[in-house]
């Protein structure tokens, strides 16, 4: 199995295309091109495809009309986009769920690395780890000392099995031995709930679910999991900086294409939703939302997928985590 960065590097004639037996591209785009969303409408993957989909139709001329493909912790929908024809006509815009579903579910319709060639990482998100404010926890190392103290005596939502807060909980385990007590909910917004009405003592959650509820101080933030810290919450550390080394997270939004779609349409796609994120309104909208723009390049892209997918299947090994 070729590397994903090899791969979009060798994306050219005679390489990934044919051996997908690939036609010569005709006149692209030929009608109405189809995005697949593999989660429910309203989440932050569909608000990234949404906000993708207008930009590219500006800017190409064609209709980019989403479709949520929700089921099976995303793996309905990858699947789909994975055997859709590589003509430029279907599009995949998905989270992070991309590298961790294929550890979690080994059966899975589909193989990232052969069947998918990437267009762009749009934006990315820390995780945060949040507590209650009557918990008495302020800081990260203070969680830490209370978990080793008393194993088991702290519980902490998340919005799901499997998900990017689930894995970096139990990431921050495995580094550090703190042992915390996990209540999976479904979905972001009932994990958050649980925590605001003192159902559970800790959060760990995607950012922009959690952001507002720090902002107005009816949560405690801890730390973020990103390389560094976010521009509104300047005085909350990143794990590195509250003593928890060579644990980074971030949570994607990208968008990606059938394996073998021609690399002429991979690059205007790319050209296109780089451009439109690169308008200071957009990016000054989605980072007020908890996003922080990316727009990196297909091989860029291809990289950090290759090592996200390496480290998450480390960690549901480590874990002995399956997906529901």
């Amino acid at each position: 199995m070729r590397p994903l960065r090899r791969r979009a590097l060798l994306a050219g004639p005679g390489t990934i295309a044919l051996a997908r037996g690939a036609r010569a591209a005709g006149p692209w785009p030929d009608g109405p091109v189809r995005v697949i969303v593999p989660f429910a409408a309203g989440g932050p993957t569909d608000t990234v495809a949404r906000l993708l989909a207008r930009e590219l139709q500006s800017r190409i001329g064609t209709g980019f009309p989403v479709e949520n493909r929700a089921g099976a912790g995303g793996n309905i929908g990858i699947a789909a986009a994975a055997r859709a024809a590589p003509d430029g006509q279907t599009l995949l815009v998905v989270s992070n769920a991309l590298a961790i579903n294929p550890a979690l579910y080994p059966n899975a319709a589909f193989d990232v690395r052969r069947d998918f060639v990437p267009v762009t990482r749009a934006v990315v998100s820390p995780n945060i780890i949040v507590a209650g404010p009557g918990k008495g926890l302020r800081d990260l190392a203070g969680l830490i000392a209370a978990a080793q103290g008393r194993p088991g005596g702290l519980t902490y939502s998340t919005p799901g099995i499997g998900t990017s807060p689930h894995l970096t909980a139990e990431l921050l385990r495995q580094r550090t031995g703190a042992e915390l007590v996990h209540v999976p909910y479904s979905g972001a917004a009932p994990a958050m709930q649980a925590l605001l009405g003192g159902q559970v003592d800790l959060s760990f959650s995607a950012l922009p679910q959690a952001l507002p509820s720090v902002q107005s101080g009816a949560l405690v933030a801890l730390a973020v999991t990103g390389p560094a810290r976010w521009p509104a919450l300047p005085d909350v550390p990143t794990l590195a900086e509250a003593g928890v080394a060579g644990v980074v997270v971030d949570t994607f939004q990208a968008l990606l294409a059938p394996a073998a779609t021609p690399p002429a349409i991979v690059a205007r796609l790319h050209a296109a939703a780089a451009e439109a994120l690169s308008v200071p309104a957009t990016r000054e909208a989605l980072l007020r939302q908890g996003y922080e723009v990316v727009a990196d390049s297909p091989a860029d892209f291809a990289a950090h997928l290759d090592g996200q997918l390496t480290l998450w299947a480390d960690v549901v090994r480590r874990g002995g985590i399956r997906g529901e």
